[in-house]
């Protein structure tokens, strides 16, 4: 499945089969030891969140190619991902694009 961020795929033709998307909630328990360094964080990359944001990505990436597939895609354009704060330690994470089928 090819999936690009771009509104066209130089050189080839398709039509448009719809939106394609995937989502997933994803947590990590971090423990006591984290939360409590949280309230006292003044700046600095917190690793294990990073980490579960790009597994989220991941897996609604994954969910959205198999969307695709199952409505006859070939390939996604206009890929995205957005994504947002559901509770302490919790993010929803959803990818999106547009669905479309090869014509040559």
């Amino acid at each position: 499945m090819l999936i690009v961020t771009t509104e066209t795929i130089p050189g080839r033709r398709y039509e448009v089969l719809g939106i394609a998307k995937g989502s997933v909630v994803q947590s990590k328990n971090f423990g006591k030891d984290f939360m409590s360094a949280m309230k006292t964080l003044v700046g600095g990359e917190i690793t294990a969140y990073t980490e579960m944001l790009d597994e989220a990505r991941q897996i609604a990436s994954g969910r959205m190619a198999a969307q695709a597939e199952a409505m006859g895609a070939d390939a996604i354009v206009c890929m995205r991902y957005a994504s947002s704060s559901v509770m302490q330690g919790a993010a929803e994470c959803i990818a999106y694009g547009t669905a479309v089928k090869f014509i040559d």
